[in-house]
């Protein structure tokens, strides 16, 4: 700590600007961070894309004859789209203050919302997950039972998401109504009690259990009752593709981004031994669908529906979604409702590179955290009139789905 009367320099306020980011953040902690070394080899900006590489599949020959599978490679783009920022000033007189002083009355205040906007940013990214799953009364309703969330992990079993790397983001509500029912399984001592306070969890079920406040809340479409009854039906057949012309809806209902839709006699499959999981393969609504005056609706989706290949995503008795499959919704018209995640750390990504540290006329500082690889800079100008050092922190970076089935949705 530097004595009261030493001047705070950039670097220090750099370097504890940092440590108070990465502390703040809780969902971005939890992702895959492997990326942001490939960006800074070509002099990222924002714009610059990375396009991860997806695993090939395979399908496993079970005869002695040579059988030759093409190798389809799929990858995921991942965009420097966003450069978060935190913009304050204070006087010579503050710079005064102790480090620790100047943590807790400037440092924090500025620097939580910065990492809430990063939080929040990644955890929008739940409109890419097609897995759901929810309290027995439907989407609307917090989870009261350990069911639910096992539900959750029996979709990352089905999609063969590896164990033991798994984890929960839960809102509060959704944190302290299963507290209460997992009394009996969070045992009292240090480290559990030393997790809580961090609003972590500690582990249990398969997952390792975290609590934030950025939990996204999405709000179904807004569609006639009887949707869910059989009323809707496909009208063409589908044998691949990411859409699906349907009818029978009211005019002018509508599916929202990030509502979940099943369809009749459609399976998913597990990607390892491609057998039917017994579960109707759940689609995501990739693009706002509306119906129009004779009730008909193409709807976008995701996952793309690949029949029979190593790259499967779905199954059914024709190889196909036939006309005349039904279609229902995940949840009553217009449900509001948090959207809770459990998922794999490769589910997601969110890269970062160092900006620029020697920008003419300024006094700037770049500060980097080596368990995370994530940099921040500190960018200074002086104001002589009022006494006042204006400062800036900028830090560059971009999300990314990379493995959707690596995650699934838990509905509150």
């Amino acid at each position: 700590m530097p004595a009261s009367n030493t001047l705070l320099t950039i670097g220090m306020i750099t370097n504890e600007a940092l440590a108070v980011l990465v502390n703040q953040l809780t969902f971005t902690r939890q992702v895959n961070r492997q990326y942001d070394s490939e960006f800074g080899r070509v002099g990222a900006k924002i714009g610059d894309t990375l396009n991860i590489r997806k695993p090939v599949r395979y399908i496993a020959r079970r005869t002695p004859t040579l059988d030759v599978q093409g190798t389809t490679e799929t990858s995921v783009p991942l965009v420097l789209t966003t450069q978060y920022g935190c913009d304050m000033s204070f006087t010579s007189a503050e710079l005064k203050l102790s480090i620790d002083d100047f943590r807790d009355r400037i440092i924090k205040p500025a620097i939580s919302n910065m990492a809430n906007a990063i939080d929040f940013d990644g955890m929008q990214l739940y409109k890419n997950i097609y897995n759901t799953v929810y309290k027995s009364t439907g989407p609307g309703n917090t989870p009261d039972q350990l069911i639910t969330y096992l539900n959750a992990g029996v979709k990352l079993d089905n999609e063969a998401a590896p164990m033991g790397d798994r984890r929960l983001v839960l809102n509060p509500i959704a944190q302290a109504t299963i507290v209460n029912a997992l009394t009996t399984i969070f045992n009292p001592n240090k480290q559990i009690s030393e997790q809580y306070l961090r609003g972590s969890m500690g582990t249990a079920v398969g997952f390792d259990w975290y609590m934030a406040q950025n939990v996204p809340v999405h709000t179904i479409g807004v569609y006639a009752a009887n949707v869910s009854g059989g009323a809707v039906t496909v009208t063409t057949a589908v044998t691949s593709g990411s859409t699906i012309v349907t009818g029978g809806w009211t005019a002018g209902d509508i599916l929202n981004i990030g509502d979940v839709i099943t369809l009749s006699t459609v399976y998913a499959i597990n990607p390892q031994n491609y057998q039917s999981t017994g579960q109707l393969r759940q689609f995501v609504v990739t693009a706002t669908a509306v119906a129009d005056s004779g009730g008909a609706m193409t709807i976008s989706v995701s996952p793309a529906i690949v029949f029979g290949t190593a790259q499967a995503t779905v199954t059914s008795v024709t190889n196909s979604i036939p006309a005349g499959a039904t279609l229902s919704v995940f949840g009553a018209s217009g449900t509001v409702t948090p959207q809770n995640l459990a998922f794999c750390k490769d589910a997601f990504t969110f890269a970062t590179v160092p900006l620029p540290g020697d920008m003419p006329g300024t006094k700037c500082s770049v500060a980097t955290a080596p368990e995370l690889g994530m940099s921040i800079r500190l960018m200074q100008g002086t104001d002589m009139v009022n006494d006042r050092m204006i400062s800036r922190l900028d830090l560059l970076g971009g999300w990314a789905t990379i493995r959707p089935e690596l995650a699934c949705r838990i509905a509150g």
